[in-house]
């Protein structure tokens, strides 16, 4: 298994610093006012009483959209998968984001019998062992817990960018999850990881103290590592698998 890359990463992380040009600004403005609208119809869409949720990881990406949801006091429900080996830094994160927007946010966690049987047959670190095993973990983890937290919904939404990784590059604004059933919508499937960043420079969101040591792409803690310049922003996830197996099944399409 390769636990490590070869390459180091830099001193700093230019990437959560972008220059803030003129033209940058006006491109992130002009894409979070298409965000909002888009949030504000489905908001219109599919109801004001919790039949739109957004799943939020607390990644960069989720991170915008939860401050356009809360600063604009959309009534759109947010809840958090707890897989039970978050990193501390996103604990840190739940906590100052509930802080800083006057909020409790919905978290979910895994069945506790379903994770002492798959630790007990398998070992606390099967996933290392094969792509099945990592598919199953993340099926006790994430799996099972977002199919509660999507029950009676109408639509989700998510933080999904097309530029984030092979995986992900047939990503569209809409689109009908057929694994759930439902309408899933991705405000910011067409942004750049810089858009990203000048967003949250300039509203001063909080983020994952883990971006600026480098984990563009955060989940698990040990299914997460540091990327050094010019690797893919999802390199640091499930590094030792083939890039085209890089999903733990919240986000695969089916078809």
């Amino acid at each position: 298994m390769n636990t490590v890359s070869l390459l180091r990463p830099a001193a700093t992380n230019p990437a959560t610093r972008p220059e803030l040009t003129d033209a940058l600004r006006a491109t992130v403005d002009a894409k979070a006012a298409a965000a909002l609208t888009l949030l504000r119809d489905a908001v219109a869409e599919f109801g004001h009483d919790g039949e739109l949720a957004f799943a939020n990881s607390f990644g960069a990406e989720d991170m915008v959209l939860t401050d356009l949801i809360l600063t604009h006091r959309l009534p759109i429900e947010i809840f958090s998968l707890d897989t039970g080996r978050l990193p501390a830094e996103t604990y840190t994160l739940i906590g100052e984001v509930e802080q800083r927007y006057d909020t409790k946010l919905k978290v979910y966690f895994p069945d506790a019998s379903a994770v002492e049987n798959f630790v007990r047959s398998h070992g606390i670190n099967a996933f290392y062992d094969s792509v099945e095993l990592r598919k199953a973990c993340c099926g006790v983890r994430k799996m099972e817990p977002l199919r509660r937290a999507l029950a009676g919904k109408k639509a989700w939404i998510t933080g999904l960018r097309a530029a984030q990784s092979v995986t992900r590059t047939g990503v569209a604004l809409r689109e009908f999850d057929q694994a759930n059933g439902l309408e899933k919508l991705n405000p910011l499937a067409d942004w750049s990881e810089a858009e990203v960043w000048a967003y949250i420079r300039r509203h001063d969101v909080p983020y994952n103290a883990l971006h600026d040591q480098f984990y563009p792409s955060i989940g698990c803690a040990p299914c997460t590592r540091a990327i050094a310049l010019g690797e893919d922003v999802r390199a640091g996830r499930w590094w030792w698998e083939d890039p085209a197996s890089k999903e733990c099944g919240l986000h695969v399409r089916k078809g």
